[in-house]
């Protein structure tokens, strides 16, 4: 862990918003008088690193004892600045171009951001999606994030229903479309998925690494989106370079709300309705209808 006057140095490596650093480095003068803290957040970190590096191994974090306060609700933040030491080492040792390592550990200030823009308080909305970043799992390439993962049982039986030699369980790469990045326009997904290839071909290249499908596990492949946005919209392009295995059974209605106005609070009829997406989201919802997270694959290399 960082002494408090190298701490605020390396939240701004990590993209932290400035409005959040003056409360996480009060909150770090707690946590280092504290023994009995201390040891939580020791234990927390060799939990998050055990067996970095292999998808799907990680055992979360810990519950934070709740009668600490504020500091209960910010803890995952220091598990994650004590543990950068050891995943920069870990992207060094694997040849991982810094550029990429500082681009993809910027998530965290990131999310940082959503959940502030959602709640208007420092804080991880969800706390567990940036392991995946400080274990080697996921990396950010250009507009896009790839997540090392295993093909799931449905997605798998689907990829091999179409006659390829694979299925459930064979390694493959989950995109990720962060926020704060951009339009999702179709050259800068093709930036993406040109970076991923070269990159996966060098630094995961072995017979029980190299990804042979990538999916995606999102509401923008909702089929719906198709009838609601003009044919050329970004999204639709991005849609249709996925083939949608299934689409889950229960609506997810406050998912595209939240990634689309910053959050569920605003009662819908208050929301804007400037931007075409904007529009089609909430006349969606407003016609009585539903949305719903869409699970598409496309061969790897595409």
């Amino acid at each position: 862990m960082p002494g408090p006057h190298d701490l605020a140095d390396v939240l701004l490596d990590l993209a932290v918003p400035h409005e959040d650093i003056a409360e996480l480095l009060a909150l770090h003068g707690r946590l280092i008088r504290s023994p009995e803290l201390l040891d939580l957040l020791a234990r927390a970190v060799s939990g998050l690193l055990w067996r970095a590096g292999e998808p799907g191994r990680g055992t979360g974090l810990p519950e934070f004892p709740a009668s600490a306060g504020e500091l209960s609700r910010r803890f995952c933040v220091f598990v994650f600045v004590a543990a950068l030491p050891h995943t920069r080492a870990a992207h060094r040792a694997r040849g991982i171009p810094e550029t990429v390592s500082r681009h993809t550990l910027a998530d965290l200030g990131r999310n940082l951001a959503v959940h502030r823009r959602r709640f208007g308080t420092t804080g991880l909305f969800v706390p567990w999606w940036p392991t995946r970043h400080f274990r080697g799992e996921l990396y950010q390439l250009g507009r896009l994030q790839f997540e090392r993962a295993r093909l799931g049982r449905r997605t798998g039986e689907a990829v091999a229903a179409e006659g390829l030699p694979y299925g459930p369980g064979d390694p493959c790469l989950s995109v990720h479309i962060p926020d704060f990045r951009g339009p999702l326009s179709p050259e800068a997904c093709d930036d993406s998925f040109a970076r991923a290839r070269a990159f996966f071909a060098r630094h995961y290249a072995g017979p029980e690494e190299a990804p042979v499908v990538a999916v995606c596990h999102s509401w923008l492949l909702d089929r719906q989106l198709k009838d609601c946005l003009p044919a050329g919209s970004n999204i639709v392009r991005f849609q249709e370079r996925f083939r949608v295995a299934h689409v889950s059974h229960e609506p997810e209605d406050d998912v595209p709300v939240a990634f689309v106005f910053g959050g569920t609070q605003t009662p819908r009829d208050r929301l804007p309705r400037r931007t075409s997406l904007q529009r089609a989201v909430l006349g969606h919802l407003d016609a009585g209808g539903h949305w719903y997270t869409g699970h598409g694959w496309l061969p790897w290399p595409p």
